[in-house]
């Protein structure tokens, strides 16, 4: 069933940059070229286990001191390896510095051996949930401007901790949800579900909305009020259209259609652009060709 134009959130467009190491200069250059193209998000991995891989948080700094506008978030952070007090903290802060242009995408943790090689926590996927809803109570009340934060948990506790600085906006929390469990804490707290489409293909993605709209509507939330960001990883190529084990390779016009069909049909309203090879020339084909394509038949009945 299609979504009525009205109660659609506006449509938004980004570009993953990986972390990587073997060339520093890299990241920067193409978050820059991912501005000048006109992308709204930037988002970057967080996978800290990874010998190949910058520290996210370090180069989201770096990225955004060297851009103007476009948004960032961590496409998610690993919880287990980041404490949330700490973590509310780094945000907040590069909030502040970048002029209200973070989000906070998170995560429970995937890779367990590589956290727990980390030092990071081994825990079961029913107690990375329950951490992860502990952590979220404590990152928005950091956020909040209370003077003191008492909080006992099981996972997580502060023992009058003083929260600042304030965001510089209202920080939106994120997260990378496929299971279950997951996906009714998605709908009872969270501001925006991020799936991957190597993880979640669109014929998935049908039920697990079904799920985070139940467990929104029982938590007295609006289910328009949670963001569906898609990481659609792929290939604007001459040949196709087709998915492909999680990828979609096509045509500019393939793209466009298969991109408006998530908007219509299936709900999504944030796409994030994951080109398998080619990177900035991918990118900037996605910005002047399919972005300008998608925008003009969303506009059309």
């Amino acid at each position: 069933m299609e979504t009525p134009k009205s109660e659609r959130p506006p449509i938004l467009f980004g570009a993953n940059v990986d972390p990587t190491a073997d060339d520093p200069r890299r990241p920067v250059e193409l978050a820059r070229a991912v501005e000048e193209a006109g992308f709204d998000l930037i988002g970057v991995q967080d996978h800290p286990y990874n010998a190949g891989f910058l520290d996210t948080w370090t180069l989201i700094a770096v990225l955004a001191q060297a851009t103007q506008r476009v948004r960032f978030f961590p496409n998610v952070a690993n919880l287990p390896l980041r404490p949330p007090l700490m973590l509310a903290k780094a945000v907040a802060t590069l909030d502040v510095l970048s002029g209200g242009r973070l989000e906070l995408g998170l995560g429970a943790g995937a890779f367990a051996e590589g956290i727990v090689a980390m030092g990071g926590p081994r825990r079961s996927a029913g107690e990375a949930v329950a951490a992860l809803e502990e952590a979220m109570q404590l990152i928005r009340r950091f956020w909040s401007g209370e003077r003191s934060l008492h909080f006992q948990g099981r996972y997580y506790s502060a023992q009058g901790a003083r929260p600042g600085p304030r965001p510089a906006h209202s920080i939106g929390i994120w997260l990378g949800a496929y299971r279950p469990r997951m996906l009714r804490l998605t709908g009872r707290l969270a501001d925006g579900w991020i799936p991957s489409s190597t993880y979640a293909a669109p014929e998935q993605l049908p039920a697990m909305q079904r799920q985070i709209d139940e467990a929104a509507q029982q938590a007295g939330r609006p289910p328009r009020a949670i963001r569906r960001i898609y990481n659609i990883v792929g290939q604007i190529t001459d040949s196709g259209p087709g998915w492909e084990r999680g990828t979609f390779r096509g045509g500019v016009q393939d793209w466009i259609t298969e991109l408006t069909r998530l908007v219509r049909e299936v709900g999504m309203d944030t796409f994030i652009y994951w080109p398998l090879e080619d990177r900035l020339p991918q990118i900037q084909r996605f910005a002047a060709e399919v972005i300008p394509g998608v925008r003009a038949a969303l506009s059309t009945p």
